[in-house]
């Protein structure tokens, strides 16, 4: 069992055990002796234990894991014996070479790119390039002033950025680093006694760069408060964007988890589970949870990479999830697109037709006779008579499941045979023509005529084994000229139709006895007045009522039945002597009826 010591290398802990410390202590000891020249030994030891202490970090896989004697020696390779190095002014005297060994350990090392701030002109980017490129600084300046004048100040930006996102060489290792030579006591020696004679060189000559320097001075000090203005916002920026994305990420991975554990146990419709409904409504027979799992995985994925990038712009030195991770995480990804791609592709083939099955019942009602006309609900269901449209799982009076839905369309249209009739027309969504029309066929829906009233279903049902398949009703009542006609005040949503459905029975005439006419109603119990008009009065104007509705738009009637509606579909005048004016996209229809005649106008479709 051997003992552990902590110690402060560089600004960094370590543990070290007892003997590699020591070890440790002598081999630097050894450095320091074999330093050739004893100036400058204090900064060049500093470097050597940077060196060293990035050498353990890379080592070391935790931060709680100790350093023996092993990473020690390895890092000892790296670095070379100190009596390699003692011969380093003697090679300037004709001394003997270096052994074989220490050549060995002088090899290139891979070059990384830094500023130069040491023969920067502005920032040192160019002279940072030159180093990693191979070129000479010269040449580099040169190739930026070309394709500054060639981009019209473009790459000016581009400068800036460099500017910004390269970091300048700094120690001594970095320096190394950005010329590719090894980081090893020679040259970390050699590379500290060439910034001393530099810097000794330009004091011997201060009279002759004295105005080249200040130039060069001042210019540098303008561009290095600016870099460093710029570099301070794009810091906050990046920090601030990180935390937004960290923020989403994590918000949309745990929604993404809640909603895959939840699925199939939360009940959002009164009867039944989330998973009934979506078995109803897939038609790629695949489980719930598989489809949650392949969404989470598809959406998830991506959130986490932002979630890892947006961690490592806030956290230094965070530790990668390794390549292996990041490749099978692709694949995961990748494999989990295909598999909704499979599964969306089944389901858009499966409603890719729309069929209908059509039945025609006769209505025995003739001209002169009077028909009310009323919507049924059922109250297992829902008790008000309103078209909603939706498809829901309910149980009928059997307790049996069935699928629900009020998405029932009433047309009311003129004949010229002698009695009415009614069609009903269902409608259905499958994979080919023949399957839709058959799950068109198996809608149920009714109705019932007492010889008076007209009592029609204000919804339809089907079997759960239909599916949900967008299944809808379109019931067309026929009325011969002449028939008078009393809709209830709960047939209002369920003919609220467009120009396109040529119904007659508009929105509002309803509690109204109508008469039919051909193509047209007319009202027998509206009050007669003069018709309303521009230069009606303001007292008569109090009489007429104006509303708003989201689908019927504009819509202004009186007591007497005189009205204008405008919506989407156009502008229609009618008052209670039957006279219409119409205005849509089939053009202008005309209609007025006096004691003798009717004349008819109609231009374009």
């Amino acid at each position: 069992m051997n003992k552990t010591v902590n110690i402060n290398l560089a600004g960094t802990f370590f543990h070290i055990d007892e003997d590699a410390f020591g070890k440790l202590k002598r081999y630097l000891e050894a450095i320091r002796k074999s330093l050739s020249d004893p100036q400058g030994s204090d900064e060049i030891i500093k470097d050597i234990e940077a060196r060293i202490a990035e050498l353990f970090s890379e080592k070391l896989e935790r931060s709680t894991q100790v350093v023996t004697l092993k990473e020690l020696d390895e890092v000892i390779a790296v670095m070379g014996q100190p009596e390699d190095y003692m011969v380093d002014d003697e090679i300037f005297e004709d001394a003997p070479p270096r052994s074989q060994k220490s050549r060995t350990r002088s090899t290139a090392s891979h070059k990384q790119l830094f500023r130069d701030e040491d023969n920067k002109f502005i920032g040192g980017v160019s002279s940072g390039l030159s180093h990693y490129l191979g070129l000479d600084a010269v040449w580099v300046r040169l190739i930026w002033i070309l394709l500054t004048l060639f981009s019209s100040g473009f790459f000016i930006i581009v400068y800036v950025l460099f500017w910004i996102l390269v970091p300048a060489a700094q120690t001594t290792s970095e320096k190394l680093k950005m010329t590719g030579e090894p980081i090893n006591i020679s040259n970390i020696e050699k590379k500290f006694k060439e910034g001393y004679e530099n810097v000794s060189e330009k004091v011997k000559n201060v009279d002759y760069d004295k105005y080249g320097n200040k130039v060069k001075s001042g210019t540098s000090g303008f561009f290095d408060t600016l870099g460093s203005v710029l570099l301070t916002l794009f810091n906050i920026f990046v920090k601030f964007f990180a935390a937004i994305l960290v923020f989403v990420s994590i918000v949309t991975l745990v929604s993404l988890i809640i909603t895959f554990f939840s699925a199939g146990s939360i009940d959002i419709w009164g009867h039944g589970e989330l998973v009934e409904f979506y078995d109803l409504g897939s038609t790629s027979n695949a489980p719930l949870w598989l489809v949650s799992l392949l969404g989470l995985l598809a959406v998830g994925i991506p959130f986490f990479g932002l979630l890892i990038l947006g961690l490592k712009l806030l956290i230094k030195n965070l530790k990668s999830i390794g390549t292996p991770a990041k490749v099978i995480l692709f694949v995961v990804w990748m494999a989990s697109l295909v598999g909704l791609g499979i599964l969306g592709i089944r389901q858009a083939t499966e409603r890719a037709f729309d069929g209908e099955f059509t039945s025609e019942y006769a209505l025995p009602v003739k001209a002169g006779d009077t028909l009310k006309m009323k919507m049924v609900s059922n109250s297992d269901y829902e008790y008000d008579a309103r078209r909603r449209g939706r498809l829901t799982i309910e149980y009928n009076e059997n307790d049996e499941k069935v699928i629900y839905s009020t998405d029932v369309r009433l047309i009311v249209r003129s004949t010229n045979d002698s009695v009415g009739r009614i069609v009903i027309e269902k409608r259905a969504e499958g994979r080919d023509y023949l399957a839709a029309k058959e799950r068109a066929k198996a809608i149920e829906y009714d109705y019932n005529f007492d010889g008076e009233t007209l009592a029609l279903n204000a919804y339809l049902t089907t079997d759960v084994e239909n599916k949900l398949r967008d299944q809808e009703i379109e019931v067309i009542v026929y009325l011969p000229v002449g028939t008078i006609i009393y809709a209830d005040d709960n047939t209002y949503t369920f003919h609220r139709n467009d120009s396109y459905y040529r119904d007659i029975l508009d929105n509002g005439d309803e509690e109204k006895y109508l008469i039919i006419e051909d193509g047209q109603t007319r009202c027998l119990d509206c009050p007669e007045e003069d018709e309303f008009d521009s230069s009606t009065n303001d007292e008569s104007k109090e009489d007429w009522e104006e509303e708003w509705d989201e689908e019927d738009g504009l819509y202004i009637k009186d007591e007497n039945g005189d009205f204008i509606k405008v919506n989407r579909d156009g502008i229609k005048i009618k008052d209670s002597d039957g006279d219409k004016v119409i205005i849509d996209k089939n053009g202008i229809d005309i209609q007025t009826t006096d004691a003798e005649d009717t004349l008819k106008v109609k231009i374009g479709n």
